[in-house]
């Protein structure tokens, strides 16, 4: 296996004076980026961190499933986060700032779908780049799930193109011979790329956190500033063919919105699941148990943990894939509850 490439980086993790390091966490879908977000939070030794978390679906499942950040943590609207910055994200951060010492840092995760550039764009060529500093854009990578075919869509390509600091996850599901595989594999695309390779996104932070790696320079002709970014940007989900499909058990008829699912049904769903869902995660509730149960699929792999800190009588779930049929998975959910 390759050695990773990375720089040499200050002991501790520092405290800016006035302008706000933002750090940028994308990736393709399951690719561990709320993990890794999760360890920052869980290691920061102080730093206040403030979390911005955007979601491609009708349900908010991510943020309930980060650790606190108690006030700090701002959940953006529906949508990939790349096609809807507009003023709603400066008018974010800049609160964010506003705050003073109460905010230390900022952290924003994408989508898994989501194109970097005009996210980047938005901290370095609008009216952010006053108060704000683009540190780093890191890009997640799957290594047991990552496949060449992740690179038919545009804005996965562009992750890695972007990504200031590769972090190839998930090491440990995988060969020595995989991983260097995939090393050279993302050094062939992005030359001299800045590779880490890690478990569960289990990162020294003074690796990933206050670098200064980002260069503004490189990419900051690729496209004109705007809050309304232009057609190619806007229309990347419709050119890569990504959908969600959001499940919620409180908007179903009274007789069935306060029932569990059944797990046996559950997962003969689950194992006739189309094999267009690149991703799905959601919080559910089984018949016979009171906990909450965290549900995570990535490409073919599928992982369920109860959660005994909470307990959560309804069911939420999303799916992301493409050319999926919103109606048939909903019905086929419906089949799942309990009766």
């Amino acid at each position: 296996m390759s050695n990773p490439v990375v720089q040499v980086c200050p002991e501790s993790v520092t405290a800016p004076q006035r302008i706000m390091p933002v750090t940028i966490i994308t990736g393709f879908l399951g690719s561990g980026k709320t993990t890794l977000l999760n360890h920052i939070l869980n290691n920061r030794h102080g730093l206040k961190i403030a979390v911005i978390v955007n979601e491609f679906g009708d349900i908010d499942i991510d943020s309930q499933l980060l650790v606190s950040v108690d006030e700090n943590m701002v959940q953006l609207g529906n949508g990939c986060i790349c096609c809807t910055i507009n003023q709603s994200l400066v008018d974010t951060v800049y609160e964010m700032v506003d705050r003073g010492n109460s905010v230390d840092y900022i952290v924003v995760e994408t989508t898994g779908i989501a194109d970097p550039l005009p996210i980047m764009l938005s901290f370095v060529s609008t009216e952010l780049r006053d108060v704000t500093r683009l540190d780093s854009v890191l890009t997640i990578v799957d290594a047991e799930s990552f496949t060449p075919n992740h690179y038919e869509s545009e804005a996965a390509l562009n992750q890695l193109i972007f990504g200031d600091i590769i972090v190839l996850n998930k090491t440990d599901l995988v060969s020595p011979q995989i991983v260097g595989g995939l090393e050279d594999y993302i050094c062939s695309i992005k030359p001299g790329a800045r590779i880490i390779s890690t478990q569960y996104g289990e990162v020294p932070l003074p690796l990933i956190l206050d670098i200064g790696f980002n260069d503004a320079s490189t990419y900051l002709n690729s496209s004109k500033p705007t809050h309304a970014h232009d057609d190619k940007h806007s229309h990347h989900l419709e050119n890569d063919g990504f959908v969600a499909v959001s499940f919620e058990s409180e908007l179903l008829p009274e007789q069935l919105h306060q029932r569990p699912f059944n797990l046996p049904k559950f997962q003969i769903f689950l194992n006739h699941l189309s094999p267009d869902v690149y991703r799905a995660k959601g919080i559910v509730w089984f018949q016979g148990s009171q906990l909450r149960h965290v549900f995570q699929l990535s490409g073919k792999r599928c992982d369920m943990k109860s959660d005994r800190s909470q307990s959560l009588n309804r069911n939420q779930l999303v799916f992301i894939g493409r050319n999926l049929n919103a109606e048939v998975i909903k019905a086929q959910l419906v089949e799942c509850i309990a009766i």
